[in-house]
């Protein structure tokens, strides 16, 4: 096997390893719950949702050669900065570096020690987050070259398990929109907001390991993305798989942190509590790892290194570690109206960047992000509770895309005014080139 081709399997299972974290683990399973006999359509909506929005955030990160501002900046320096920020805080301290404690606590600690202290476990677990991370250039080859290969293996084992020999009958699908249901919760696992940052890592570790022309790093980290992709695609039917022969034992108010141990259990009796805290433990540190460290980039890049590297991975571990204690179901809740908000306007950029040699107009990008935006803030009251009828009117709103109809007529009006060239981009795209 050749150099490269060894870096695109290292790289690969390093992206699969930061993507599969805490909510990888726990939606498949309730979705093949909820969804039932129908859990293919489920998982179709889910795949497009976390790897087919990861795969084009892939994409535009490299073409953009991991500049995370570049994807963002095209709509405005103030916005990008917004934005840009608001991803990076979700991805990291405020949502889903939490999620990865808090899930391996309820999940894998819990099951085999019961009385263990959670605020213990807390200090535990980002105390190795941060030893882990404190040096960026050896991450991609700590998680892809040893964390990957062992969470993979475990969680095949439970999947082939339950493939020969299921534990129950799969029932009717207890929900109607099935599809959109599955997109909803492809949505949850925050995979294509990470792709975007997580990229900007791996890009970094290349560069570091020799490839100095773009072109090469581009090349491995596409590969890599269709690894990661592959592997995430066989797990994630696996694990709904798995939910859907239980779904006439389980109904929709059924825990999703405790649905997994539930049927690890089922499966392997005891030492399937075993593997299960070792496949949580794996796929919440891997992810941990990979998130504190693109996000200490960001915020260093984005600050002009006033914040150092170092300091900001102290940072969102202390941080993380507070509200990681709220727990996962608390964490879910406060998570969906955020990404309501924030997720129309990033996939509009992403598609944007994919595309920016057919789109010259900036008014473009700036009609259909400003738009997507409004939509995700009127979703969001949706989320917390605040009625917008129309919303179910709109086309493609049983599908959860309400706002792509009113975006793309945003773009078309935006395509009739003359624009002003944002220079900044240009600058900033020469730079990356």
């Amino acid at each position: 096997m050749t150099t490269k081709n060894k870096d695109i399997i290292i790289t690969g299972f390093a992206l699969f390893a930061m993507f599969f974290g805490a909510g990888n683990l726990i939606f498949p399973p309730y979705l093949g719950v909820i969804t039932g006999e129908k859990f293919l359509i489920g998982f179709l909506g889910f795949i497009l949702a976390d790897v087919g929005l990861s795969l084009l955030a892939i994409l535009a990160s490299a073409k953009s050669n991991g500049d995370t501002e570049i994807v963002f900046k095209r709509a405005g320096k103030k916005f990008a900065l917004i934005l840009g920020a608001s991803i990076m805080i979700c991805l990291g301290p405020l949502l889903a570096i939490p999620r990865t404690a808090a899930t391996t606590f309820e999940m894998g600690i819990v099951s085999l020690m019961p009385n263990f202290n959670p605020i213990l476990f807390s200090i535990i677990f980002f105390s190795i987050t941060l030893l882990l991370t404190i040096k960026p250039s050896k991450v991609v080859d700590i998680i892809g070259s040893y964390l990957t290969p062992a969470l993979l293996v475990c969680l095949l084992l439970i999947i082939a398990v339950g493939i020969i020999n299921p534990i129950g009958n799969i029932d009717k699908a207890a929900i109607q929109n099935v599809f959109s249901e599955g997109i909803l919760q492809g949505y949850q696992t925050l995979d294509a907001l990470g792709a975007i940052c997580l990229s900007a890592v791996l890009i970094k570790s290349l560069a570091q390991k020799g490839y100095k022309e773009e072109k090469d790093r581009i090349d491995i980290l596409l590969k890599a993305g269709v690894v990661a992709a592959i592997g995430l695609t066989v797990v994630y039917g696996g694990l709904t798989y798995l939910g859907a022969t239980v779904s006439s034992v389980y109904d929709v108010n059924v825990s999703q942190s405790s649905l997994i141990v539930a049927i690890t259990s089922a499966l392997l009796k005891t030492p399937g509590k075993i593997i299960l805290s070792l496949i949580v433990s794996l796929a919440c540190l891997t992810t941990a790892i990979g998130l504190t460290s693109a996000t200490a980039e960001y915020f260093s890049k984005a600050t002009n290194g006033r914040l150092k590297y170092e300091q900001l991975v102290v940072g969102v571990c202390i941080f993380s570690l507070v509200i990681s204690n709220l727990g996962v179901e608390s964490i879910i809740k406060i998570s969906a109206p955020i990404l309501s908000l924030i997720y129309p306007a990033t996939i509009v950029l992403i598609v944007m960047t994919i595309f920016k040699k057919f789109v010259e107009n900036d008014n473009i990008v700036k009609f259909s992000t400003y738009t997507a935006l409004f939509m995700g803030v009127l979703m969001a009251g949706n989320d917390l509770g605040i009625n917008v009828p129309f919303l179910e009117m709109l086309p493609l709103a049983n599908l959860g895309f309400c706002w792509v109809f009113p975006t793309f007529i945003a773009g078309i009006v935006g395509y009739f005014i003359k624009p002003n060239r944002n220079k900044e981009y240009e600058e900033d795209e020469e730079r990356a080139v």
